[in-house]
């Protein structure tokens, strides 16, 4: 009987859908997913709405997205950071990050070449780097600073090298790299030729004095770099999968050709929305990141009270926890028995973020995100502080 094709037999479910139905499964309180449970600014929600009863919205989208959006991220770039984006030919408009992350590497990478991940990387860079033929080399962040090692980053590096991956700030970690940690993958790019393929989607959730720093920001970097983000974490609005890709034509190119060959469009209205977004003003962003600098201190307290050693998050909303001192088992047995008997649901990172090689270093953590209500934080807290006794 016919089966499936042999370069996806290695794929299984992702290991969100396993903890989502688990945590269903029990009733537990899902601080799992990086899925807020409110939505963004009402105005954005009324400009895709608008877009649908003005009848601007209700056909097929332009497969490079619609002007005003692509605009919109132009403008933004040059806002926020100083970039100077062509918004005809350097900008694409993609089905999210994800999508817009495997449209660039399948697009800038051919068979054999080597591609750079940053460990833990989120679950899709490997299989899109893999489906592209692509040789990964791994460079572990270390807990419990999540730094990587000046000498392993260097020895990534090679004349076969045709791209590293980047997430800043970072997911699982909460890492926000500086600017001597970029400026170092900066020199080995121009070093070795290669091009720097940067999720940037939580550029906006940055705590303290951290900033974020755009690798395209960074001499000799802008025509080297394919930047990733989309709306769905800066504005809440995750259901609508709005992102973009932008950087120099001739690697967007790239992008555009794999993209048009998934998909004709992406959702048409929301694109509107999106645009306005985008446009907002500044005391949007900074109250953006008060409010979640709110929530990462509430769950931070309520961790370290349940006994958890964890690092403080520099950006996202996620808070890497070490569960060392009080469970014997590794992170995929702690989180399903943190669900059926505490009832609180988190990330195992080990199987789904790390190559076998370094899978070690992630048995002993599980993620945490605080995007909830504060209600919601402070339910799995009650539960949370009562785990000790529970063991």
């Amino acid at each position: 009987m016919p089966s499936f094709a042999r370069r996806v037999a290695s794929y299984t479910t992702t290991i969100f859908a396993e903890i989502n139905t688990l945590a269903q499964q029990h009733n537990a309180i899902n601080l799992g997913q990086g899925r807020p449970d409110f939505d963004g600014p009402a105005e954005v929600m009324e400009a895709a709405i608008a877009a649908m009863r003005d009848g601007r919205a209700n056909q097929y989208a332009p497969g490079y997205g619609v002007a005003p959006l692509r605009q919109a991220v132009a403008d933004h770039a040059r806002r926020f950071y100083g970039l100077n984006i062509d918004p005809e030919r350097g900008v694409i408009i993609t089905v999210g990050a994800a999508e817009g992350m495997f449209s660039s590497i399948l697009g800038l990478v051919d068979p054999g070449d080597e591609v750079i991940l940053i460990e833990p990387y989120f679950d899709t860079y490997l299989p899109a780097v893999e489906m592209a033929g692509g040789v990964p080399r791994f460079v572990p962040l270390r807990p419990p600073d999540w730094m990587f090692d000046e000498a392993e980053m260097r020895a990534a590096f090679n004349d076969k090298t045709r791209a590293i991956i980047l997430n800043t700030p970072h997911n699982p970690t909460g890492r926000v790299f500086s600017r001597a940690e970029l400026s170092l993958i900066a020199e080995l790019c121009q070093k070795y030729d290669a091009i720097a393929i940067s999720d940037e989607v939580y550029e906006h959730l940055v705590f303290g004095d951290h900033q974020h720093i755009p690798i395209a920001t960074l001499d000799g970097m802008a025509d080297r770099t394919v930047t990733v983000s989309s709306g769905a974490k800066s504005f809440s609005y995750t259901g609508w999968k709005v992102g973009w890709a932008m950087g120099h034509p001739d690697l967007i190119t790239g992008t555009w050709r794999i993209h048009q060959n998934i998909l004709y469009a992406v959702n048409h209205p929301s694109q509107y929305g999106i645009a306005h977004a985008l446009g907002l003003d500044n005391e949007y962003f900074a109250a953006f990141r008060r409010m979640y600098e709110g929530k990462r201190r509430l769950l931070d307290s309520i961790l370290r009270e349940s006994g958890f050693t964890i690092s403080e998050a520099q950006g996202a909303f996620f808070i890497m926890a070490d569960f060392s001192a009080f469970f014997d088992g590794d992170d995929m047995q702690f989180a399903r028995w943190l669900i059926e008997h505490v009832g609180v649901a988190c990330i195992p990172p080990a199987e789904s973020f790390f190559s076998s090689q370094h899978r070690y270093l992630g048995r002993k953590h599980v993620r945490f995100s605080f995007c909830k209500n504060d209600d919601v934080l402070l339910a799995a807290g009650e539960r949370l502080v009562a785990l000790r006794a529970k063991l």
